[in-house]
């Protein structure tokens, strides 16, 4: 019986993958065979760590500098993916930030743009520089990272990221549309409460408590369980799912 999850051959681009599920991500692409691009903006260390850690379980990894909230950048990042380890079947979009929580009064216009460029147009520019090759070899798998922020408003404080994240899921079903005919499968996750350096930077932990209250499974998720629904989705195992937005959130949401 073949192994439907296994990416023997296969070249995945993960942005922000740095720390958290974007990291998880990549050493679990890898483990199930891909050969990976880590992807990280400004946390150097975090993304040689991550590659270190794939190289050592035997995987093949390498990492690549790049704001992917600009085109020039995004266009330079598919190239030296391509050149150093083939042709992207796998992109997942994973980089993005809350930045600051600020409230409608407080958040001003720069900062608005900064984290939807950060958070949704990110996903535009990685999804467009891929899809030429993408439709030329007639196939590959596009998984974009949403929130629970973008199905439910998000806390106090973060209407720019939950707007953001929203817009994601929007984007994730026209993406589906236009591309499913060309044998390309775009999908998201859409997370909730995980255990990340997100929470630690924006959450304090009262806000977790009260979190953890209203989820079923009574805790918050790991990084790991996030990427193994994202490599689901990268592999063949979700060949018949296109344009759909997974909840991984302990029942915290149910859409």
């Amino acid at each position: 019986m073949s192994n439907s999850f296994d990416l023997t051959g296969k070249v995945a681009l993960v942005t922000g993958a740095s720390s958290g599920i974007g990291a998880a991500t990549a050493k679990l692409l890898a483990a199930n065979g891909a050969r990976v691009a880590i992807n990280f903006h400004q946390n150097k260390d975090g993304a040689e760590k991550t590659r270190e850690e794939v190289a050592n379980a035997g995987g093949m990894a390498i990492v690549i500098q790049a704001d992917v909230a600009k085109s020039a950048e995004v266009d330079s990042l598919v190239k030296r993916t391509v050149d150093e380890l083939g042709p992207i079947d796998i992109l997942v979009n994973n980089a993005g930030s809350l930045v600051e929580r600020l409230r409608i009064l407080e958040l001003t216009e720069e900062r608005w743009d900064e984290v939807i460029d950060l958070n949704l147009k990110s996903a535009y520019l990685c999804c467009r520089a891929v899809a030429t090759s993408m439709i030329e070899r007639k196939t590959g798998a596009i998984v974009n990272v949403s929130s629970i922020a973008g199905r439910t408003g998000g806390a106090l404080g973060s209407i720019h990221y939950s707007t953001a994240k929203g817009g994601l899921i929007t984007f994730t079903k026209g993406l589906a549309k236009e591309l499913a005919p060309f044998g390309i499968r775009v999908n998201a996750v859409s997370p909730g409460v995980i255990d990340t350096r997100y929470h630690e930077t924006f959450s304090t932990p009262e806000m977790i408590k009260g979190y953890v209250a209203g989820i079923p499974l009574g805790r918050v998720g790991t990084p790991e369980e996030v990427a193994s629904v994202i490599c689901f989705l990268a592999s063949a195992a979700s060949s018949y799912l296109a344009g759909e937005t997974i909840e991984i959130n302990g029942g915290m949401f149910m859409d």
